[in-house]
């Protein structure tokens, strides 16, 4: 870079999309990654994710990772693959969850010998990958040679998610990653930003707001005990990652209290069954008022009634089990996964249900279930929807419309441009003109492949 006081962003992927984190910096000769994650649609991994990066991966200093969703880190072995030798910095949990996950989708993808992904997902690339790996402590600083310090600041979305900090020439850039639904009821609060000069934020839910915390709960209380009445199944298409651990916490609440009645309740996900463990293992960075009740001598991921099945004999012998019962499975979009068994065997019929509970992307089939359609090609049979679809936003684990501007109006006396990102292009733009006639704060939503020069 000729001027050492600018700083060049590109939005490489993940810009008018909520999928795909993937945002390149540079400046003062280092180069730097923020995320690398998979383009999501249809498809786990759409076929655009296997073109070649817009950037030279053995020129990148060290990759940055803001949590350990897919979006954000599914193409870090096709990095390594493309040459990648730097270091990747995350937080300690972060670390631990990346390699669940990788491993977990790197059994998935290695099937597609379209696009001989098998070269790409490889074990060797994925442990090449953790070889790379530092971690840091929350607020633990990092300088960074040519006068980069960077740290990372608790967002609140999931275990171990941050925002990243960075300190150049004196001016902070925050990088947020996905903005926690604070207050969450396992996790510490979205740490407050007030003294930012640039933000480059999510916008996911930038057009609409959730139910508040306690209309969520009742809505779910109401849901199970109408699903009960009918005896009938209730299937909850489920993200293994967080909203699996959340929605586990808040049914072990209810069944604790006696609030809803006894039946069969089946955690159907190998995967979310592992990241449950991991949960368990960083209880630390709960927010108080969990550690009290697991002091209390609460296992909060277990209960009355729960079963989980990791091998697919349990998991087909859940056909077997009479109603009422609960089913959660992943994937929470319905885009790949044994949720895909269960809506074949359970959408046809008026006395089940199907329960969304988090985003459901364009092109997905969770989507076109939240849109009401009453049919449905799944896993090549159609099928017709009689089951009653009901929807609680309220468990989304992204910061709504109102408390985004709440986000941005804490650090609006610094702040000179919000760039506005992982979220459908309406989304973005509704977000961004809010932000102009609520703070008058200049915000900017940016394209593809587009770069953006700041001063710092």
């Amino acid at each position: 870079m000729e001027n050492d006081k600018k700083l060049k962003v590109t939005f490489c992927s993940g810009a008018g999309t909520v999928t795909g984190a993937n945002f390149l910096i540079e400046g003062n000769g280092k180069k730097f990654l923020v995320d690398c994650g998979l383009i999501q649609g249809e498809k786990i991994a759409e076929d655009q994710n296997w073109e070649p990066f817009i950037y030279d991966a053995s020129t990148i200093d060290i990759l940055f990772i803001t949590h350990g969703h897919i979006d954000h880190i599914g193409r870090i072995p096709k990095l390594i693959a493309d040459g990648f030798n730097g270091k990747i910095i995350s937080t300690i949990p972060t670390k631990e969850i990346t390699e669940i996950m990788l491993a977990d989708t790197a059994h998935l993808l290695s099937r597609d010998t379209e696009n001989n992904l098998a070269n790409i997902y490889t074990e060797e690339n994925i442990k090449k990958a953790l070889s790379l790996w530092d971690t840091l402590e929350y607020g633990q600083k990092l300088n960074i040679d040519h006068g980069f310090q960077f740290s990372y600041k608790d967002s609140g979305h999931i275990l171990g998610s941050g925002m990243l900090e960075i300190i150049y020439n004196g001016k902070k850039i925050i990088f947020t990653g996905d903005l926690g639904n604070s207050p969450s009821p396992l996790l510490r609060d979205t740490e407050k930003i007030t003294d930012a000069d640039y933000l480059f934020m999510e916008s996911c839910y930038g057009d609409r707001n959730h139910e508040k915390r306690d209309e969520r709960r009742s809505k779910l209380m109401d849901i199970i005990k109408e699903n009960f009445n009918r005896n009938g199944t209730l299937i909850i298409p489920v993200f293994s990652l967080e909203r699996t651990q959340e929605l586990l916490y808040e049914i072990d609440t209810l069944v604790e209290g006696k609030l809803i009645p006894r039946m069969p309740i089946f955690l159907d996900s190998p995967l979310a069954i592992k990241l449950t463990a991991v949960y368990t293992k960083y209880e630390k960075y709960f927010n108080p008022t969990a550690l009290h009740i697991i002091k209390g001598g609460d296992d909060i991921f277990n209960f009355i009634g729960l079963k989980m099945t990791n091998d697919t004999e349990e998991s087909k012998a859940i056909l077997n089990v009479a109603p009422p019962k609960i089913i959660m499975a992943g994937s929470g979009m319905s885009s790949g996964g044994r949720i895909l068994h269960h809506e074949k065997n359970y959408l046809p019929y008026q006395n089940n249900t199907i329960l969304l509970i988090g985003y459901q992307s364009v092109g997905t089939l969770g989507r076109s279930i939240e849109n009401g359609v009453k049919k449905l090609h799944i896993m090549g049979e159609e099928i017709r929807i009689k089951a009653h679809v009901a929807i609680i936003s309220g468990y989304s684990g992204h910061k709504d419309s109102d408390h985004l501007v709440q986000f941005v109006e804490d650090t609006a006396k610094t702040i000179k441009k919000v760039f506005l990102l992982m979220g459908e292009p309406k989304s973005s733009m509704f977000l961004a003109q809010k932000l102009a006639d609520n703070l008058g704060i200049d915000a900017y939503t940016p394209a593809n492949g587009e770069s953006v020069m700041i001063d710092c």
